[in-house]
C-alpha cells in the first residue's frame, strides 16, 4: 500500500490503552508506509494493558499541547477502558477530534475509543460499533450502535474489540488510502 507513504497519522492515547489496539494498527499503518505518531496528554511513555494486566509502555512522540490537527491526515483512537475514560475529559483531545471531524479527515476507533467522540459531541446521527459495554453511551449520545466486527460510516471506521483487529486494520487502511487518494 504505497499510497499511504505521504499520510501522517496521529494515534491519540494515554495510560491504560489496550496494548494490541494501539500496537497492531500502528504496525499495519507503518507497514503500509504511513508516518505514525503517538500523541498523548503527557510526554514520556504511556502504559499499555493486556485486558487488566499491565503490559508494555509506548513512547509518546508529541503531547497534545505540541501538535495541531492540521498536521495530520487521519487519527486512530485505540481502546482500553482506562485510556478512553481518561482521554475523554481532556479538552485538547476533544478539540483535536472535533477539528479532524470538521475537516472531514478519517477517524479509526476501536473498543472504548468512542468515549472521546461521545464527549466531543460527535456521535449524534453516526453509525458505529464499540465494546459492547458502552453501547448505551453511544445510543444515549444519539449514535446508532451496530454489533458488527467493523462499521464504516463516511469518514469513520469502528470495531468492537481486539478479536476484530484483522478486519479493523483492513478497513482502516482502506479508509485511509481513500483519504490519501483525495488529498
Amino acid at each position: 500500500m504505497a499510497q499511504l507513504s505521504r499520510l501522517r497519522v496521529a494515534v491519540l492515547a494515554t495510560d491504560g490503552f489496550e496494548e494490541v489496539e494501539l500496537t497492531e494498527p500502528v504496525q499495519a499503518l507503518r507497514d503500509a508506509g504511513a508516518h505514525v505518531e503517538v500523541v498523548a496528554p503527557h510526554a514520556g511513555k504511556i502504559q499499555g494493558f493486556h485486558h487488566t494486566d499491565k503490559s508494555q509502555t509506548v513512547a509518546v512522540d508529541h503531547t497534545l499541547a505540541e501538535v495541531k490537527p492540521d498536521q495530520y491526515d487521519a487519527v486512530v483512537l485505540p481502546g482500553g477502558a482506562l485510556n478512553a475514560d481518561a482521554l475523554r475529559v481532556v479538552s485538547d483531545a476533544q478539540i483535536f477530534v472535533q477539528r479532524m471531524q470538521d475537516a472531514g479527515k478519517p477517524i479509526a476507533v476501536i473498543c472504548h475509543g468512542p468515549w472521546l467522540l461521545i464527549s466531543a459531541g460527535l456521535v449524534r446521527g453516526r453509525k458505529l460499533t464499540s465494546y459492547h459495554t458502552i453501547q448505551d453511551d453511544v445510543r444515549n449520545a444519539g449514535g446508532h450502535w451496530i454489533d458488527q466486527e467493523v462499521v464504516r460510516d463516511d469518514n469513520w471506521v469502528s470495531s468492537r474489540q481486539p478479536s476484530d483487529l484483522p478486519a479493523f486494520n483492513k478497513a482502516m487502511l482502506e479508509l485511509f488510502a481513500c483519504c490519501a487518494a483525495v488529498r
